[in-house]
């Protein structure tokens, strides 16, 4: 296994890459998003994205962080995943990703370490969400206006007379080229441009008008529609519903997300 540590500025992006190794991403600090094609996973110091070997992804940064990558050989991991996979962190994780980094590790003690981390690899069960990119250029010219500004509260009709077509016609090439209706692609979106925000910390009440909700109890009715669980359980790799047997919904979760 081997370290490298990349610092990355706030809004830096790396341009499109892929490894001849697996790759497991993390930050000690900071908040990274890492893109592969158009699903995008949000990575908090408590959660790390394995992303295998020859698989093209974009990595970046919201906030000042550094990019903890730990290179793993395919011929000699036992790990098989095919797919981007996030992990859960905890403290043993993080101090052994940082003392597999030292130079002047024997071999002996860096063979154990390195046992130690595959035994520690635990997949989170967390989707990403996807926000496909339309080719047609009408239609990306909607979508980069709503890139550039989540909370740009225009309807369909409007963009759509922005760039020239009815709103029937971008209706329909809205689904052609993403899959999605308008509505539930900009729901996508915002709630994207959301996690950043929640996992640096940031009051719903704040991230929820930042993308474009009226009111904490939207965005929460939001996120939970499309996601099916609470933010805080959604960034700590928990998926039980809310509200549901085993959830922690009695602990206040929903009141310590809002204002």
């Amino acid at each position: 296994m081997l370290v490298a540590h990349f610092p990355l500025a706030p809004g830096q992006w790396l341009p499109a890459h892929s490894h001849t190794h697996h790759q497991l991403a993390w930050t000690r600090s900071g908040v990274l998003g890492i893109g592969v094609a158009d699903d995008y996973w949000v990575l908090p110091p408590n959660r790390a994205l394995w992303v295998p070997a020859g698989v093209v992804h974009r990595t970046g940064a919201t906030r000042d962080a550094v990019l903890g990558s730990l290179y793993l050989d395919p011929d000699r991991c036992g790990v098989d995943w095919t797919e981007p996979t996030p992990v859960g962190v905890d403290g043993l994780l993080a101090h052994l990703i940082e003392y597999l980094g030292r130079d002047d590790l024997a071999d002996a003690a860096r063979q154990r370490a390195e046992g130690v981390v595959l035994d520690l690899l635990r997949p989170l069960p967390v989707t990403p969400l996807e926000v496909p990119h339309p080719s047609d250029d009408r239609v990306r010219a909607v979508a980069n206006a709503l890139l550039r500004d989540p909370a740009d509260g225009r309807s369909l009709e409007v963009h759509a007379r922005a760039v020239g077509v009815s709103r029937r016609t971008m209706t329909r090439l809205f689904v052609q080229n993403t899959g999605m209706n308008f509505e539930r692609w900009r729901t996508h979106l915002r709630l994207r441009a959301a996690l950043p925000l929640l996992a640096e910390g940031r009051p719903v009440s704040h991230v929820a008008h930042a993308v474009g909700y009226t009111t904490a109890s939207a965005f929460l009715a939001a996120f939970r529609r499309t996601l099916g669980t609470s933010p805080r359980r959604y960034l700590k790799g928990d998926l039980t519903p809310a509200g549901s047997a085993g959830s922690d919904d009695a602990e206040g979760d929903d009141g310590d997300e809002g204002e």
